[in-house]
């Protein structure tokens, strides 16, 4: 009896517990940015010394050195995203400022149990989906041109915006 009552009691314990659900697929993508010459645009360039603000935060989101490519969030709460790029932000004599507005529409996707949802960014196709401007006080330009190779940030795995300067 006694063993019939140990192996219902193992045949319980193991039947109530669950696989073990560790998400290791990729969660809400961040918008990736890539640098390029603009005299050789084939090139890639790396920035020195780029603050990225979000507008409407007194802090850096972070300040990027040595780097072709950068990754940055988009809100998941909102239909569009701003922020502040400071080329040269060590040096007061020599930096410029310049925003590029992000403008989208999101959608939740169910990825796994684990994971639970995750938001993927459709930019707007009709000319609103990156907005390029200088800051109040104009200091230049100094983003030339900025591309965008897709609409959908669907992945961290690819390049979403070129900028050109």
């Amino acid at each position: 009896m006694k063993n019939i009552c140990f192996l219902f009691l193992i045949i319980f314990a193991f039947s109530s517990c669950e696989k073990d659900d560790v998400c290791s697929d990729e969660t809400t993508p961040k918008l990736v940015l890539e640098f390029f010459d603009i005299s050789n645009p084939s090139n890639t360039k790396i920035i020195n010394n780029l603050k990225v603000v979000a507008v409407g935060q007194t802090e850096a989101f972070d300040t990027f050195s040595g780097e072709n490519k950068i990754i940055i969030p988009l809100k998941i709460t909102d239909s569009s995203t701003k922020y502040s790029f400071i080329l040269n932000s060590n040096d007061a004599a020599s930096l410029n400022e310049d925003f590029l507005e992000f403008n989208y529409t999101t959608q939740n996707v169910f990825v796994s149990r684990a994971c639970g949802y995750k938001t993927i960014f459709e930019l707007n196709d009709d000319g609103t989906g990156v907005v390029k401007t200088d800051a109040a006080i104009p200091d230049g330009i100094w983003m030339q041109n900025v591309v965008k190779v897709t609409n959908s940030i669907t992945t961290e795995n690819e390049t979403h915006l070129k900028i050109y300067f």
